[in-house]
């Protein structure tokens, strides 16, 4: 399989790299594979950042990347891309189950075969899988094997199916089903976060790097908090930006009949804001275990923190009671906060990044080959202090969302969008619907999206964006999918 040449370093020039940029900040260089510990949250939105003291700690430390998008604002096609460095058009996931979606699509196309963590564990890395994996994955399932099933890739795997209630589910701990109840030791969030402290010191004893993922279910609906939380933030609402209850001038089709949020929606998305609130403290609680666990092993100097989000969260903007799915910023940009070796304290990026850049970037710091399949860009040069980059990103949207059994089945009037595709820039986004409206959003001018304006558009602007558009739908690899992100 050929490699990308833009991201296949040897050994040698990925030193080279970490010298130089940990160099500009100072600090010693590690004598082995830094470690990387991935904290990916579910549904969680940057209206939640405010409540995470110990995200808003990794910030000051490290770096903040304001214009973060995913490939799809739904948990399966999102986490696919998370794992691949691929589009929905590459993994075919498009939707959390079915024909076109699920844990089952995925698995049964072979993409289990080729994600960061396969890359990893091949170049000597221990890898852990914690907490939720994707949409249509249960414990028990064994897919033809003697053991409850565990993918390949992952040295330690203790991952639930229906974790959404945090309290009454089954982990599959290294092919073993091991059932939890409802004292609060068993509360999810916590169970991983013992589970990912104890791995990292294993780790860490055996002279080893790792890579560990934590996957909360958390703030997923119905947003439980851990018991200790439960009284947390009395009388917290959500917030009443501009979009709230506003309805987009020149809606699309599937939104334009949406009236106005009655008194007890409102009194419904409070309620549910801050029970949002309330379960992220869990896994603020979560960020600080496995910190001090790193540090209590001595390698908190060759260790990475990553924190992001599989999709944001509507909550009343644009007349919509809580949920995803759409274009609109409030569900593609996401937080994504990195610390570690040669991070700036308190840097910022604007670049235009996406989820697709994340396996590459955990495939780069541990030297692992990258191959072109691969759709996605390292972020490495980034975060020690590079410039240049992609100026677009691609969205990928199968819709409406029909399934019964989906834990993310639009409520009604929650927004359930057909099927679209949208390039999103640093200026603007651009939406085509199946349906063949359109929508185009001045980010600059009209930073909340209330106004679209694709109507406005001449033709030759709307053949710019189409051909842009086209081109980042259809490229299949990393340099062709390089060069359709610059629009």
């Amino acid at each position: 399989m050929r490699l990308s040449t833009r991201l296949a370093l040897s050994s040698v020039g990925l030193s080279l790299a970490l010298v130089a940029g940990l160099a500009g900040a100072g600090t010693a260089v590690a004598a082995k594979p830094p470690n990387i510990v991935f904290v990916l949250t579910d549904d969680l939105s940057w209206n939640l950042v405010q409540y995470l003291p110990q995200v808003q700690k990794l910030q000051a430390e490290g770096m903040t990347f304001n214009d973060y998008v995913v490939t799809d604002s739904l948990c399966c096609p999102s986490r696919s891309s998370i794992f691949t460095g691929r589009f929905p058009h590459d993994t075919g996931v498009f939707t959390n189950g079915g024909d076109d979606g699920g844990f089952g699509y995925f698995h049964g196309h072979g993409e289990e075969s080729a994600t960061f963590a396969t890359a990893l564990q091949a170049k000597g890395y221990r890898t852990a899988m914690m907490g939720k994996y994707l949409n249509g994955y249960q414990p028990a399932d064994h897919q033809g094997g003697p053991q409850p099933y565990v993918p390949p890739g992952w040295s330690e795997w203790d991952v639930a199916g229906n974790g959404y209630p945090e309290f009454g589910y089954n982990l599959n701990e290294n092919h073993k089903i091991v059932p939890y109840g409802d004292a609060p030791e068993d509360y999810l969030t916590d169970v991983i976060a013992r589970k990912g402290a104890d791995f990292i010191t294993r780790s860490a004893q055996a002279n080893t790097p790792f890579l560990l993922e934590l996957a909360t279910f958390a703030p997923h609906a119905p947003y439980t908090p851990a018991p200790r939380d439960a009284d947390a933030f009395p009388g917290l609402t959500a917030p009443r930006g501009p979009a709230f209850d506003t309805l987009p001038a020149n809606a699309p089709p599937w939104l334009v009949s949406r009236t106005p949020l009655t008194a007890t929606e409102k009194q419904n998305i409070d309620t549910a804001f801050r029970k949002r609130a309330q379960a992220v403290q869990a896994v603020d609680d979560l960020i600080a275990t496995v910190r001090s666990a790193v540090a209590k092993a001595g390698v908190a100097g060759d260790t990475y923190i990553v924190f992001s989000s599989d999709n944001g969260y509507h909550m009343g903007q644009y007349r919509l009671n809580p949920g995803k799915m759409t274009a609109f910023d409030t569900d593609i940009r996401v937080p994504l906060i990195v610390s570690g070796p040669g991070v700036a304290a308190k840097s910022t990026s604007d670049a235009a990044v996406a989820n697709i850049d994340l396996a590459p970037t955990f495939q780069h710091l541990g030297d692992a080959p990258i191959s072109d399949t691969v759709d996605g860009h390292s972020l490495v040069p980034l975060l020690h202090g590079g410039s240049g980059w992609r100026t677009a990103n691609l969205v990928e949207h199968h819709g409406p969302d029909t399934q019964a059994d989906d834990p993310d089945l639009p409520a009604p009037n929650s927004g359930n969008p057909p099927s679209y595709e949208a390039m999103r820039t640093n200026t603007f986004t651009y939406v085509e619907y199946v349906d063949g409206s359109r929508e185009y959003y001045d980010l600059v001018r009209d930073p909340h999206e209330l106004n679209n304006i694709a109507g406005t558009l001449g033709p030759d602007r709307l053949s710019q964006l189409h051909t842009g558009l086209s081109k980042l739908i259809n490229c299949h690899s990393g340099p062709a999918c390089w060069a359709a992100g610059h629009f």
